[in-house]
């Protein structure tokens, strides 16, 4: 046992934290998984549990094996996965909108040989924050004009956000913004920001209208997007409000919560095990599990942004806060919505929801982020193995 944990580099917080996260979403999970196993299959509720064992299995295995690549040579990697990116994309979105049992299908792409489907466009999302952490830190110190940043770093930009925008307009939102984050954070100037966030509005309505004008090419989605902002606008109850007044009912109920296992509402929300999986959480464990979850993501965002201020790069800085803040920004967001906060965005609960893609991805961005700390921590070695005061080392370690 002290082998394998001699083995294990990085932030020990952050590994944690991703392992109380994964511990804790077994339970709700399997709890969850009962609508869809009665409704939709078998009836057999364990093997929902095997295979959430089974990506979170996997997921910590790429966590692993990601951690212990050096993160220097994600420079390199970002700029080889770019173009693997974009014909991901390609084909996804070019396999059409849905299957024969009427489902979109346009947001997963089907895995040869294991028969599993994979979401294209969060595999993306990683590697386009990797991208642009890599450009942002080359440029940091220089002084560019616009027009040299328009190519090599709004150009992939652009092409992966507007690829993802027909079948999910809630991810490509969040990429979106997640992007001027960071470049506002790596320095790049405000004012081309406020150019590219115009440029990126301006885009968002054209595609509207082209939608408008030809409802063929892309049916039902951009309705969707808009029936969704005015439901949560308006404040009415209609029946698109089906599954959001499912889960206020869940949340509502965790007043006096059910206990594990119990929920009611989990036989009613069509995405109890996935996108609403933090009301089934409050329903069953109340109050205390929705803190619970705050404090474990709130933690982790703490632990980012320490890794981050402590990365000997700039690169390993805008690198952990790029692929590490998408992370609670999108735990925010679902449990946002839940409590009618924000409209409904198909977005899951990162580490807690089932999917497997969601989990695949959230890991290696984890192991990113523990790669620069393994780094970190390898430097602060090497400094004690010089002669250095290992007590001030462990202050700073702190």
């Amino acid at each position: 046992m002290q082998n394998i944990f001699s083995q294990i580099k990085g932030d020990r917080a952050i590994w944690a934290i991703v392992t109380l996260l994964a511990i804790f979403s077994f339970l709700p999970v399997y709890s969850a998984a009962s609508n869809l196993a009665y409704v939709g299959g078998t009836g057999n509720t364990f093997s929902f549990f095997v295979k959430h064992f089974m990506h979170l299995s996997l997921g910590f295995a790429i966590m692993y094996a990601v951690h212990k690549i050096p993160y220097r040579y994600f420079k390199g990697l970002s700029m080889v996965l770019i173009p693997v990116v974009l014909v991901l994309l390609l084909i996804t979105i070019l396999q059409g909108s849905t299957n024969s049992q009427g489902t979109n299908t346009s947001r997963w792409i089907q895995i040869p040989i294991v028969n599993m489907s994979f979401q294209t466009s969060t595999f993306a999302a990683v590697v386009l924050m990797v991208y642009v952490a890599r450009y942002l830190s080359k440029i940091r110190e220089k002084s560019v004009s616009f027009k040299d940043t328009i190519l090599p770093l709004w150009g992939p930009v652009f092409f992966v956000l507007i690829l993802i925008l027909p079948a999910n307009f809630s991810t490509t939102a969040i990429i979106f913004t997640m992007v001027m984050m960071l470049a506002f954070i790596g320095g790049y100037p405000i004012k081309y920001l406020a150019v590219i966030i115009g440029s990126g509005l301006l885009a968002l309505v054209l595609f509207i209208l082209v939608a408008k004008a030809f409802p063929d090419a892309m049916p039902n989605r951009v309705d969707t997007w808009m029936s969704r902002i005015e439901n949560f606008a308006n404040g009415e109850d209609t029946e698109a409000d089906y599954q959001i007044e499912k889960a206020k009912i869940a949340i509502a109920t965790g007043i006096k919560p059910l206990g594990p296992g119990k929920s009611v509402q989990k036989n009613f929300l069509p995405q109890s095990s996935s996108d609403f999986i933090f009301a089934i959480i409050i329903e069953e464990y109340g109050l205390f599990g929705g803190i619970f979850l705050l404090i474990m993501y709130s933690w982790l965002l703490f632990r980012i942004v320490v890794v981050s201020q402590k990365a000997d790069t700039t690169f390993g800085m805008l690198l952990v806060l790029g692929v590490g803040l998408p992370i609670v920004f999108q735990a925010l967001i679902n449990m946002a919505v839940a409590v009618e906060l924000f409209p409904v965005t198909g977005q899951t609960l990162p580490l807690i929801s089932s999917g497997g893609t969601s989990i695949w991805m959230t890991c290696m961005a984890i192991g990113i982020i523990l790669s620069v700390s393994a780094k970190r921590q390898e430097i602060k070695e090497n400094e004690v193995l010089e002669g250095d005061n290992p007590l001030d080392i462990l202050s700073e370690t702190i």
